[in-house]
């Protein structure tokens, strides 16, 4: 397929990413399935383009405004022609795609001239780099400034590499489902389908894919041997390490993902409740129970946690609160999420990781041991929710993970009392998770210090 159209398809849905609420890779793997006719290649260039602008619309919107050509009235997608071609001829430096190209895609002949003139101007920069320190840091690696800032207040001097590496693209990883098979014998499978692997730093479940390829149209998927999922994801029901007769509730299970590691981790032992309040996720969760051959779970559609009392109050070993989050840890994957997520989001995430940890307490029982994790970066959605937690319920305690981390050679990833996981330091999704313990004596909150959480 000529460039021009391939520059086309990667506009379109481009536009589909930036007007929905939908994450990226949901978006384009429909829009591929829409497409049938697109071949591996064109696949490829149009995914790596999106992703790519997306990754960097910053510093493509400030190449475009530093055009000396005037573009104010140009259409919306003739900005989003123009945000792809900064892209494409600003951050990756091509010389084999020409003004016509882009110009091909442009009905009027006033809006094709002005277009070329901005392109051309887009080429005098690519052709002559500008100094990078000269850059400010959130037009360099493209994120809003108050992201910047936060990350600059939360991680110092290790701000800029943690910037940097959001913008890496992620390794696509692998859960083996041992209720079916383990790490070898998954391992030999995927080469004998063409797929080469190699085994997780992170997580001993996991397998790391050396190049990308459609894992979904694996037989090994289909029977079940795999779940597609990121190796720092897989840490968690590790470092959990539910014993296989316990009781566990995965409070705002999703689609299933730590779920489905519980049962594998417990053998089919014990039970499993896996709450939601989303239908959608919850039936994926059923299809994907089914093939994973995990027959411990008990799927349960709630609209928030206290509905599972007073049948299950003080009932559970284990109680995972996975929280809804501002999600900003998984950036690598869904870069749409930087243009997306505001202050203002953060904020009134943070309050219902409050409540749905409030709700949550009552479930654990006494001994138990309830955690609290997000794939979220921002304090005011970690330290911050546990601390306000821990001082509204002294019948819990901070747990030190030391233990647990070493048991699963995790030992760097400890910050304090707090696990966390970053992409600039262990190559994987951020992620952040704390243990609390509950006394074996119960000693209940007033209502009034209860509501101030």
């Amino acid at each position: 397929m000529k460039y021009s159209s391939l520059i086309g398809h990667t506009v379109e849905v481009l536009g589909d990413i930036q007007s929905s609420e939908q994450a990226a890779d949901t978006i384009i793997g429909a829009f591929f399935r829409a497409r049938k006719y697109l071949g591996s290649k064109d696949r490829r260039f149009v995914a790596e383009a999106t992703y790519g602008t997306l990754r960097h619309l910053r510093r493509c919107d400030h190449a475009i405004q530093s055009a000396a050509v005037p573009h104010e009235n140009t259409t919306r997608e003739g900005k989003l022609l123009l945000e792809v071609a900064a892209y494409l001829l600003v951050i990756e430096g091509r010389t084999d795609i020409a003004v016509k190209d882009f110009q091909e895609l442009v009905d009027q002949d006033e809006e094709k001239e002005r277009m070329g003139g901005v392109l051309s101007s887009l080429m005098a920069v690519r052709d002559t780099p500008a100094d990078e320190s000269a850059v400010p840091a959130g037009i360099r690696w493209s994120f809003p400034e108050w992201m910047v800032e936060r990350f600059r207040r939360d991680f110092g001097d290790d701000a800029e590499l943690l910037l940097s590496s959001l913008n890496e693209p992620p390794p696509l990883c692998v859960r083996v489902n041992t209720l079916k098979t383990n790490v070898d014998e998954c391992r030999a499978r995927l080469m004998a389908e063409g797929v080469s692997t190699e085994v997780s730093p992170i997580s001993p479940l996991g397998l790391v894919i050396a190049k990308r390829v459609n894992m979904f149209a694996l037989e090994t998927f289909k029977e079940g041997w795999f779940e597609v999922q990121d190796d720092g994801s897989q840490v968690l029901p590790i470092l959990i390490d539910p014993k296989p007769s316990a009781k566990v509730l995965d409070a705002c299970a999703g689609a299933g993902g730590k779920t489905l590691e519980f049962a594998a981790l417990m053998k089919n032992r014990g039970e499993i409740v896996a709450t939601d309040v989303h239908t959608n996720r919850l039936e994926e969760l059923r299809r994907r129970t089914r093939r994973a051959g995990a027959s411990n779970v008990r799927v349960k559609e709630v609209s928030s946690v206290a509905d599972l009392a007073p049948d299950h109050t003080g009932w559970f070993d284990v109680v995972l609160v996975d929280a809804p989050c501002s999600g900003v840890g998984t950036i690598r994957r869904n870069p749409g999420m930087k243009w997306k997520v505001t202050e203002r989001t953060v904020n009134e995430l943070a309050v219902k990781q409050r409540e749905i940890l409030r709700q949550s307490a009552p479930m654990v029982k006494p001994g138990g041991l309830l955690t609290y994790a997000t794939c979220t970066l921002f304090c005011e959605e970690n330290e911050a929710v546990v601390n306000g937690f821990l001082e509204a319920h002294p019948e819990f305690t901070l747990e030190d993970p030391a233990t647990r981390l070493e048991r699963a050679h995790l030992s760097g990833a400890s910050s304090g009392r707090f696990v966390k996981l970053l992409p600039h330091l262990h190559g994987t999704d951020g992620f952040f998770c704390a243990f609390l313990r509950r006394s074996p004596r119960i000693t209940t909150p007033s209502p009034e210090t209860a509501s101030s959480i």
